[in-house]
């Protein structure tokens, strides 16, 4: 909400020079103040998107948990779902107060009018891909998500404090998942490598297209919603990433890959991007079959859905008659109160 300070220094401004004055001086927009419908647009597909991966994403590793090797693992792997499905709410309830709904998000997932991260549409073929999906994965999201924390909008910025915490927790369980099967056998260590082969150019790509290709991101980072562009947020993931792989012991899959001394950082290859555009057009490995499964169990869920409904109506209606009885029962002890008023006054 824009602040009393700001306030009294735009007194004769327009919403739209209140507006942009207010990002600019990096104060917060809050859902009743006046924006742009381009900027809440922007933030509907945003925020949408990133809910919606948030549930999709907890498919890929939800396919591991009556697999797990070890009871530690399952209750490790079962609690790392259940934080997955609470972003998804803190981002549903963020994208509410734009004024659109839940189940209309929803629907237009399952009917693919909305996307999700593409990486979520490839198979966990074996369980190093679980902590390859925590190492990887959930610290390309890392990189992502925590310039979010600074977002224009307040309820989504607000949101992705918690979110990052808990995605920071993901990320060291899934280093250490590794860790520890590298320790293993050698069939082990080969699981690691050939999962990091197969996670490695996805998860490059979750940063979207390059700068040069991703029309949306100028505009974004004029409204403060997005901080830096996509091929900043991808190099400084590749340069966190090359020491950690270092210290497990694996090799990453890009023979371009050498450390640049002149800028301090990694040089890296070409994602193909071509892959990209085909798993987003919805021709990835598993596109078929996590929307699938999604409007199945939205559509399994339906009963409790009209259950709590029904439920919160039933409580409303009896709230209401507690409400005219304890009324009904006041107005009937008003005459004998003022007659044992006059009694006591004589």
């Amino acid at each position: 909400m824009v602040t009393a300070e700001v306030a009294e220094a735009l007194p004769a401004q327009t919403p739209e020079d209140r507006f942009e004055a207010v990002v600019a001086a990096e104060q917060r927009i809050e859902p009743r103040d006046w924006m742009p419908d381009a900027y809440r647009a922007t933030l509907i597909r945003q925020i949408a998107q990133h809910a919606h991966s948030e549930i999709i994403g907890m498919q890929p590793e939800g396919n591991w948990l009556t697999r797990a090797p070890s009871l530690r693992r399952k209750a490790i792997l079962l609690a790392k779902a259940q934080d997955e499905a609470g972003h998804g709410l803190y981002l549903y309830a963020a994208a509410e107060t734009l004024g659109v709904d839940r189940a209309e998000l929803t629907e237009k997932l399952i009917s693919g009018r909305q996307k999700y991260s593409s990486i979520f549409n490839y198979p966990t073929l074996t369980f190093a891909d679980v902590g390859v999906i925590g190492w990887l994965v959930d610290g390309a999201a890392i990189c992502n998500q925590v310039p979010l924390c600074r977002c224009s909008y307040g309820p989504y910025a607000r949101a992705m404090v918690r979110i990052c915490k808990e995605e920071s927790f993901h990320q060291r369980q899934g280093y250490e998942l590794l860790m520890t099967l590298m320790r293993g056998t050698e069939a082990q260590r080969r699981m690691v490598q050939d999962a990091v082969d197969r996670w490695w150019w996805p998860s490059l790509m979750m940063f979207g297209p390059s700068d040069a290709d991703s029309p949306n991101s100028a505009r974004s980072m004029a409204w403060r919603i997005k901080r830096h562009s996509n091929d900043e947020l991808r190099q400084r993931f590749v340069d966190m990433s090359v020491p950690q792989a270092q210290h497990l012991g694996v090799t990453l899959p890009d023979p371009e890959l050498r450390w640049n001394e002149e800028r301090g950082g990694w040089d890296f290859g070409e994602p193909d991007w071509s892959e990209l555009n085909r798993v987003i057009r919805g021709q990835g490995p598993c596109n078929a079959q996590r929307i699938e499964r999604r409007r199945a169990a939205h559509e399994d869920g339906a009963w409790v859905r009209e259950a709590a409904v029904a439920y919160a109506a039933k409580h409303a209606a009896e709230q209401a008659a507690s409400h005219v009885a304890e009324q009904a029962a006041s107005r009937a002890a008003e005459p004998v109160q003022h007659a044992t008023e006059q009694e006591n006054g004589k």
